[in-house]
């Protein structure tokens, strides 16, 4: 598989490590196809206030496995909103964009922006494999546990999603990949030709694809280095002034450059230059709650 980064997104980060662990595993070898990795997630906040972790929009399906919220969550336009209390531990499968259809049986695009309860791509045997998740006793047993539910529920790559699989990565690999012109000309697809493609493997049309990838190449920079020039990253983005790329940098997190400069450096004893900065921090509109999401037993909304 090509060399390529992926999107993660943990808004605040600084702040997020003081509150829960996040470690990465491979997926069994048969799975190498279909799925970038698994995560396990494990918070223990007994005692202590809640905390709202934001994280923001990717292309990825991810299935997860959390108390109230086993469930598929589709490629997301908005940020999700985790909501961590008390003592928990749980896991999620991050699918490669564009590779999670053979699972799913239909269109990519009709999950797009919403959960549904695990029974229904993978049957019974979902809430077995939510069970051992939950009695693991280690990392180890989580991931053996959705391993073997993948598994069970064999699939093909086919030349779509291959080729659906091939043009995220194209605008993985290459951040000079800001226009749907240019994809088309990497993948010799038309325009169409290439939203259909999207739309039955990846989930989102090819223009927000690209958009989710540099927007979440900005939100790392901004994280991370102070005294930021907005206009130089805007031109590097490939946004045409500065205005442009801050209005679409807030429509994707619910902030502005500087508001996210804010968060990403709040609690940590450092911050941006104040004037770049300048400006009060809301939160992210439409957040979504993975983690008050699908009931493994009922397949209903959550709290």
């Amino acid at each position: 598989m090509a060399e390529h980064r992926i999107p993660r997104g943990i808004v605040a980060e600084a702040t997020a490590r003081t509150m829960f662990t996040l470690t990465r595993h491979p997926p069994a070898p048969e799975l190498a196809d279909f799925v970038d990795y698994h995560w396990v997630l494990r918070w223990d906040l007994r005692g202590k206030p809640p905390h709202e972790q934001h994280v923001l929009p990717n292309l990825a399906v991810n299935v997860t496995f959390f108390p109230g919220a086993t469930g598929v969550y589709g490629p997301a336009h908005d940020v999700f909103s985790h909501h961590l209390e008390g003592r928990v531990q749980g896991l999620g499968v991050r699918f490669r964009p564009g590779c999670f259809r053979a699972f799913l049986g239909g269109p990519v695009s009709d999950i797009a922006d919403r959960a549904v309860p695990l029974v229904d791509v993978f049957g019974p045997k979902a809430i077995e494999a939510a069970e051992s998740v939950r009695t693991a006793a280690d990392d180890a047993q989580m991931v053996r546990a959705a391993d073997n539910l993948l598994i069970a529920n064999p699939g093909q790559l086919s030349a779509g999603a291959r080729r659906a699989a091939e043009a995220v990565e194209s605008i993985a690999r290459d951040p000079e990949i800001t226009r749907v012109a240019q994809l088309c000309a990497d993948t010799g697809l038309t325009t169409r030709s290439l939203q259909r493609l999207f739309a039955e493997h990846v989930g989102c049309p090819p223009k927000w694809a690209i958009r989710i990838y540099r927007l979440n190449d900005a939100a790392q920079r901004i994280a991370t280095e102070r005294d930021l020039d907005y206009a130089g990253l805007a031109v590097r983005l490939g946004y045409s002034d500065q205005s442009h790329f801050i209005r679409d940098f807030r429509a994707v997190t619910g902030r502005s450059p500087g508001e996210y400069a804010r968060t990403a450096y709040a609690g940590t004893g450092q911050g941006p230059d104040k004037k770049k900065a300048a400006g009060r921090i809301r939160p992210a509109a439409s957040a979504r709650t993975p983690l008050r999401g699908v009931s493994p037993d009922t397949g209903s909304a959550g709290r």
